[in-house]
């Protein structure tokens, strides 16, 4: 068991990462996710906690708060009337599929190998940040039919594998189909509802090999509570940057940022 000392400063780490986090999802509409899933996955092996299966308790307890912060970060959007409800209604079966799809997946999966996937998908998701393009159009409306189906099933997938809500697929996806930014970043909070809930529900009813203390099914209770907490406070003040400021610089530092963490979870999952 770890020192008290170290448990401390494990969370209090946690608190101002559960922090930035809230401000990430409200502003740029990322997720939270990016950067929790890295963040309990450093924290957690810093404690000793570093069976094959961590990065599942990773991805479980980063969705745990998806869930949270994502209904808080809607309310918010939609009292400003940024929410799509069209486009949100007609996805929503299509993303769900998916997450569930992903959750059996990634119960399967050994921690290295969704290491790696995180480190690739992490560095697709912020190159896409650094040098994607507003007027970069795939067409003028959102995919119906087979095509949404495919795609919406895709974002849920991935997403889970990820341990992240819809926005870090969901915003760059409206944005290539012509639905303006603060929208998309508003309906993809929804995404996240929509990926985070089926998925925890599957989640719960894992046995992961040695998780860190108080861990429900797949689920660590105390970074759960610890990071919603800060989340809860911070999310709102991410929307309202969202609506206030133009966040194309800070998203490209962002970009940097994740790319880093992604290279790194890979350098990881190689055993560099």
């Amino acid at each position: 068991m770890p020192d008290t000392t170290l448990l401390i400063e494990m969370g209090l780490l946690l608190a101002v990462i559960g922090g930035v986090a809230g401000v990430i999802a409200g502003l740029l509409g990322v997720g939270g996710g990016i950067v929790l899933v890295p963040a309990f996955f450093y924290a957690f092996s810093a404690l000793g906690y570093g069976g094959p299966q961590l990065m599942q308790v990773c991805l479980a307890t980063s969705l745990a708060t998806i869930i949270v912060t994502s209904i808080k970060s809607v309310r918010a959007h939609n009292r400003r009337g940024a929410v799509d409800w069209d486009i949100l209604k007609g996805w929503a079966p299509w993303i769900a599929t998916g997450a569930v799809i992903g959750m059996i997946a990634a119960s399967g999966l050994r921690s290295v190998v969704l290491q790696a996937i995180f480190g690739v998908l992490g560095m697709v998701v912020g190159l896409y940040l650094a040098f994607g393009r507003p007027h970069w159009r795939l067409g003028e409306a959102m995919p119906t039919g087979a095509p949404r189906a495919a795609t919406g099933g895709t974002v849920g997938f991935l997403s889970v594998l990820m341990g992240i809500g819809g926005g870090s697929f969901g915003v760059p996806l409206m944005s290539l189909f012509a639905v303006p930014i603060h929208r998309a970043v508003a309906t993809a909070a929804g995404f996240g509802v929509i990926i985070a809930v089926p998925s925890v529900i599957g989640f719960l009813l894992l046995n992961p090999e040695s998780p860190p203390p108080m861990t429900l099914g797949a689920v660590n209770l105390p970074a759960f509570a610890l990071v919603v907490a800060m989340t809860m406070i911070t999310t709102p003040w991410g929307v309202k940057l969202a609506h206030a400021m133009d966040p194309k610089p800070l998203k490209r530092v962002f970009a940097v940022f994740l790319m880093i963490m992604a290279l790194n979870m890979l350098r990881k999952a190689l055993g560099f």
